[in-house]
């Protein structure tokens, strides 16, 4: 009951965050898999799990709200399915202990960056359509293979080229559902080919139960909360919290703890 009520207050904080700015729900709920242990391969996939709901309900509230661009949705998801798959394909084809030092140090460059992207405000330009392919096959091939950075790379993408951050955040939030999708089919995939012979050791799903719930409760809350945090603050208290998780991490990979 311990681990479930934790996992959901993990949910519910990270779900706040994205839902608020477009990122972080992949990125926090896997480290903190990671940092309890749980190999990468398997905290990718309680993650997306998880996304399933969570992203469900955020992308419900954005549709409401009339937060979405449809043009870049469907420029974006395509591309962003594609490089899921791949990234789940390619995670599950290593041992978790390879491929551990490198999702560990994707964390804490995507950490550094929220944390430089809090002191630094990003120009605004007319949005190039050209770039949307690669950023979307980028951020959906790291989201699969990091069990989180579809937020992050691609929003900050769309952001720094110019987009405007409503329609950004609304359409990259609402994606975000079909991405989920894509890559737990692609686990279910590896575990049904036996491509994934790890999975049967999979033993998470309190944890993904709490994330779940948490997710799911903070959804609808995110545009309130946004309202009292200004967003410098909470791209500032994310990007420590990951940062710091990816430390300790490393610490541990390298025996020092």
């Amino acid at each position: 009951m311990e681990e479930f009520l934790l996992f959901a207050a993990v949910g519910f904080l990270a779900q706040a965050v994205d839902g608020a700015l477009g990122m972080a729900y992949g990125v926090i709920s896997s480290t903190v898999l990671l940092t309890f242990g749980v190999p990468p391969a398997q905290a990718s996939a309680s993650v997306h799990a998880a996304e399933l709901f969570t992203t469900a309900a955020s992308g419900s509230a954005h549709l409401y709200h009339r937060n979405i661009d449809w043009k870049l949705f469907w420029r974006l998801i395509p591309f962003g399915v594609g490089g899921g798959m791949l990234g789940a394909f390619v995670l599950t084809s290593f041992d978790g202990d390879q491929v551990k030092p490198f999702v560990t140090a994707y964390l804490a460059v995507i950490g550094s960056w929220l944390l430089y992207r809090s002191f630094h405000r990003i120009p605004t330009n007319p949005v190039k359509l050209k770039i949307v392919a690669p950023l979307g096959a980028t951020a959906g091939f790291l989201d699969a293979a990091g069990g989180g950075g579809w937020g992050p790379v691609a929003t900050t993408g769309l952001l720094g080229a110019g987009g405007q951050p409503r329609f950004v955040i609304g359409t990259v939030n609402a994606s975000e559902f079909l991405i989920a999708l894509s890559v737990s089919l692609s686990f279910l995939a590896t575990i049904v080919t036996g491509h994934w012979e790890q999975a049967g050791e999979f033993r998470d799903l309190t944890s993904v139960a709490g994330l779940i719930v948490g997710g799911v409760l903070a959804a609808p809350l995110a545009g309130r909360m946004v309202k009292t945090l200004r967003e410098r603050t909470l791209l500032r208290l994310v990007g420590f919290l990951i940062t710091l998780l990816a430390g300790y991490q490393t610490l541990e990979l390298t025996g020092l703890l």
